[in-house]
């Protein structure tokens, strides 16, 4: 049998991803010959003829929208924190030729956020309840997290989030996407809407300096909201940090080694001239 040493991130579009930076940064920095990581372009409604086409040399995939629900589907076994949130950002070949998918998201978000100091018993605002808001909530709840309101523009939007806290045994609150000031009272306040969406905000957010914000944009950077929020003496993460804790995830998943997370860090920061952080449990 071929040995396993490819991978790949699909998604569309995909031109713009950075993951292959990280992920060729770490076979390199790990020795790994042979391997290589690459972008393919990939709607949701082509993930299954993709996947059931892929080669015995493919070691996985990484996920990203708009194919993280179809990646459960065609997972032959599936992750609970996966199953729970109800999408997944990898899938991982095992020996027998099956998939198994997993949601690094929510472990690189815990990961990103016990970096930045949370602990049991935070309060959590999350604006936005598309799938990224998903992930968040049940990092949320492993952090041990007190409470999370969830603000949105559609009251259904907050209720389909409601299985994913009660799976992952979290209290959930909704709250209208009104610029209420109050919002960023929470102890941690992470934003999953895309670029542009939260701008408005800044203007309005009432800042509790300490507050943890993160803001899982990072192209500009920063965002309006994470320029207020840092003014206003908040601890501030970016959506680089997530994008390099969930590969780190995905690295060890493939590969089967512990991810160089020093060497992985530094070829992102290079890449977008920005820092990174190297988060706690990615060593």
């Amino acid at each position: 049998m071929t040995q396993a040493n490819r991978a790949a991130v699909v998604g569309k579009p995909i031109s713009h991803s950075l993951s292959p930076v990280i992920h060729n940064a770490g076979y390199a920095a790990a020795g790994l010959a042979g391997w290589s990581y690459t972008r393919i372009e990939c709607a949701e409604a082509e993930l299954p003829a993709l996947v059931g086409g892929l080669g015995p040399e493919w070691a996985g995939l990484s996920v990203t929208m708009p194919g993280k629900e179809a990646a459960l589907a065609v997972a032959d076994a599936v992750s609970p924190v996966a199953a729970a949130v109800g999408a997944a950002n990898t899938l991982v070949r095992r020996p027998d030729g099956t998939w198994y998918a997993d949601n690094t998201d929510v472990t690189g978000m815990v990961d990103v956020l016990t970096a930045a100091g949370c602990a049991a018993g935070v309060t959590v605002t999350v604006l936005g309840a598309g799938g990224t808001a998903r992930a968040a909530v049940a990092a949320a709840a492993r952090l041990g997290a007190a409470e999370v309101t969830v603000v949105a523009r559609r009251p259904e939007a907050i209720e389909d989030l409601r299985p994913v806290a009660e799976a992952a045994g979290v209290p959930l609150a909704g709250a209208p996407w009104d610029g209420n000031p109050a919002h960023a009272r929470a102890d941690v306040v992470i934003s999953t809407v895309p670029k542009g969406v939260a701008d408005p905000l800044a203007e309005n957010f009432d800042w509790r300096p300490g507050t943890v914000f993160f803001d899982v944009v990072y192209d500009p950077w920063p965002t309006p909201l994470a320029t207020a929020a840092l003014a206003a003496g908040c601890r501030v993460v970016s959506g680089l940090d997530l994008l390099l804790a969930q590969a780190v995830g995905q690295f060890a998943h493939f590969t089967g080694v512990r991810a160089p997370v020093g060497e992985m860090a530094a070829a992102l920061s290079a890449a977008v001239g920005l820092p990174v952080r190297a988060t706690r449990s990615a060593g």
